[in-house]
């Protein structure tokens, strides 16, 4: 039997994480308990996933004594480790003021007993600790994806001359080789380039229109740009998700997008933005001002976007930014404020998406209500959080979890069009 030992951020992670480690110890160090109690009284997600992981545990502790452990029902037993650590700490010369250092000290003397002990924690610091005191340490796994084999959305194929006409001209083509519902396919010929999206229910590649025309006074510049417009704009599709690295246009074209939709065809009755607060759930009140006010000093990229946006798209009734926020057509809202809310009839995105866990990810999404659609965009590589990574943040769990869902679309963007200095700045630095 093997026994892991949990690390306390991999509970603000995932607050069931202890149900993960099936016919197996699963060892609680009490310092982890002490650190969830102090982060319980949070107004963040790291509060609320301690509380839930709390609530776990305790009931848990109803069917046993957590001191010898109890039994679960996916066969591992959970025990809370209370012993030892300070005499670990003394013999190693590590410093007893530090918490890590109490909850590594429990995983040493635990592997000191003679267990075949794990320390399971999403702290690369902490595991490099341990992997010193000779302990075996790993990341938490669960709803982690393979990010170098991450669902692109796109594909290329080769086609017949004659199979190129009769998609230009009907608009569609009979399609057997196995693809994803809503895959978009780029063939490439010397006639140039045409885009297709798979309709897994007809079986059929459905020809994307070239889209010269302007959306919201957005033009696309590439051929991904104008699978993102397709997806973005298609009603059938209540989920999208934009991947890429920075000046790619995801936010862009997202907001355009969703402008259009509430202007133009009002399709929806506006677009809410939002983007996430690093640390991740810092609150907004500790900004000065009204919520508008302290919304404003983080979401100044998505103004950046509605400018670029308002100098090319000229409409009479509105004349600038203020006007958009006067009518109603667009409304900035703090992650922190969604949870809880049901909001039908609405264009929601979420901007720097990949600094979301799993979790909070799943929260966002299930607000969605009747009529809605949702949009997250993000760069899996630029992670700010300091316990998430490329392969375990919430953007690309998503990705993998939706694919191949019917009203899932998703497009990975690869070149950036900022400037030529912003593709080299990317490319080289």
């Amino acid at each position: 039997m093997k026994t892991f030992v949990i690390d306390t951020n991999v509970f603000i992670h995932k607050p069931d994480c202890v149900l993960s480690f099936r016919e197996n110890e699963v060892v609680i160090p009490l310092m982890v308990l002490e650190e969830l109690d102090k982060l319980k009284s949070y107004s963040d997600e790291r509060g609320r996933n301690a509380r839930h992981a709390i609530r776990m545990i305790g009931e848990l502790a109803k069917h046993g004594d957590l001191r010898h452990g109890v039994k679960m029902e996916n066969g591992s037993l959970l025990r809370v480790e209370i012993g030892g650590a300070g005499k670990a700490l003394a013999d190693l010369q590590l410093d007893l003021q530090n918490p890590d250092n109490r909850i590594l000290s429990s995983a040493y003397m635990l592997q000191a007993a003679g267990k075949k002990v794990f320390f399971v924690s999403k702290d690369i610091n902490a595991r490099v600790k341990a992997t010193a005191l000779g302990i075996k340490a790993v990341d938490y796994e669960k709803q982690k994806v393979d990010i170098a084999r991450m669902y692109s959305g796109v594909r290329e194929a080769d086609i017949s001359s004659d199979n190129l006409a009769l998609l230009k001209s009907r608009g569609y083509i009979d399609w057997h080789d196995q693809l994803v519902p809503n895959e978009f396919v780029l063939f490439r010929r010397d006639e140039g380039q045409e885009i297709g999206r798979f309709d897994a229910g007809r079986n059929v590649i459905i020809h994307v229109n070239g889209m010269a025309e302007q959306i919201c006074g957005i033009t696309p510049l590439n051929p991904r740009q104008r699978m993102a417009f397709n997806a973005l704009l298609d009603d059938s599709l209540s989920l999208v998700t934009l991947v890429g690295k920075a000046g790619t246009g995801k936010t862009l074209l997202a907001i355009a997008a969703g402008l259009h939709k509430v202007i133009e065809e009002k399709k929806f009755g506006r677009v809410l933005v939002s983007r996430p607060v690093i640390p991740v759930g810092k609150d907004i009140g500790y900004l000065p001002g009204a919520k508008s006010e302290k919304l404003s000093h983080w979401m100044q990229p998505l103004f950046d976007n509605l400018e670029y946006i308002l100098t090319g798209y000229k409409k009479q009734t509105l004349k600038n930014i203020d006007h958009l926020f006067q009518n109603n057509l667009i409304e900035l809202e703090a992650l922190s404020h969604i949870r809880g809310r049901s909001l039908p009839a609405q264009f929601i995105i979420i901007d720097e998406a990949q600094n979301l866990s799993p979790h909070e990810i799943k929260t966002i999404v299930s607000r969605a209500g009747q009529g809605t659609k949702v949009v997250l965009t993000g760069d899996p590589y630029q992670i700010d959080s300091p316990y998430l990574d490329s392969s375990s943040n919430g953007l690309s769990y998503l990705v993998e979890a939706f694919k191949g869902q019917s009203i899932y679309g998703h497009v990975t963007l690869a070149k950036s069009e900022r400037s030529e200095l912003a593709e080299l700045a990317t490319e080289l630095l």
